[in-house]
């Protein structure tokens, strides 16, 4: 097999957060990380009628940080270091959990009174263990801010990381690179080859890598820093490009909780049920109770 084809296919499975459909990649049971990224959710795209929307009550994280990108709709974003403000397509959240931080992802009361749409892309990135009990931060970055290209067919707006040439305003505690690419019929993207780990999911349309065809809703692993490009189809694609370095380690995941530590999971458990989390000060009454069983949500 040549070492452009992907080294492995990931289909996702569908569960239901906050009363909206999403589709997870990562982790998967094939693969629990490429590079950094440890979790990766498609989240739509999907419909809301008039009087309803995304009702993620506050929860917390430890260990990580999430990445909230979107194609369509908006979110209001409150955590409990008081950020309480909406994300739009094009926008970056980049929120740092570290030795934790609790958040709440809804609909503001301005969007329930349409009917609108949603999609986007959900990401957490495992911290590397010496950044795995930081303080928690939160970032916000306009589209306006992000490394944009322009070329042959292809938009790039590079999300996180460094790649293509740019460098993004975001914060990221090891080397990666995040990148959303528009491309026309026919046109080609270069996956970075200095990255030791690469993929790409399929968001719209399909792409060919070789001889090789992959549709919607597919992530692509490669293997490590072969030259490859990915080439859109007649109907033309978009793609998430991914990875990084390899961790320094495999992770435990529970829940919303990632660590190289399995008694710090054990630790952040007894944390939630006693209350010891900060909280929300702008959405405080309800919260999403500790799950009896092993389960990840953004």
């Amino acid at each position: 097999m040549s070492d452009t084809a992907p080294a492995l296919v990931i289909l996702p499975r569908s569960h239901d957060v906050g009363g909206f459909e999403v589709r997870r990649a990562l982790p998967a049971k094939e693969r629990q990380m490429v590079g950094p990224f440890i979790f990766f959710d498609e989240m739509g795209p999907g419909e809301f009628l008039e009087g309803t929307g995304l009702d993620v009550r506050p929860h917390p994280h430890i260990g990580l940080s999430t990445v909230t990108y979107l194609f369509e709709g908006s979110i209001q974003h409150r955590d409990s270091l008081g950020s309480d403000l909406a994300i739009v397509p094009g926008d970056v959240n980049w929120m740092t959990a570290g030795k934790g931080i609790t958040h709440s992802e809804r609909s503001s009361a301005e969007s329930r009174q349409v009917r609108r749409r949603m999609a986007g892309i959900q990401s957490w990135v495992a911290l590397p263990k010496e950044a795995e009990e930081t303080s928690p931060d939160f970032a916000h970055h306009s589209a306006a801010t992000l490394p944009l290209v322009e070329e042959d067919g292809l938009r790039l707006r590079l999300i996180a990381g460094e790649g293509w040439g740019m460098k993004a305003p975001v914060a990221v505690s090891s080397p990666l690179f995040y990148a959303d690419a528009v491309l026309a019929p026919g046109a080609v993207v270069p996956m970075p080859d200095r990255h030791e780990e690469r993929a790409a999911y399929v968001v719209e349309g399909a792409v060919t890598v070789g001889e090789d065809r992959h549709e919607a809703g597919r992530m692509l692993v490669f293997h490590p820093r072969s030259g490859l490009a990915l080439r859109a189809g007649p109907e033309g694609a978009r793609l998430l490009l991914l990875g990084g370095a390899a961790m320094d380690g495999p992770r435990y995941v529970f829940w919303n909780f990632v660590s190289s530590s399995h008694d710090r999971i054990q630790q952040a458990k007894e944390d939630w049920q006693a209350s010891r989390f900060p909280k929300v000060p702008t959405d405080s009454v309800e919260f999403i109770p500790l799950p009896e069983t092993v389960r990840a949500r953004g």
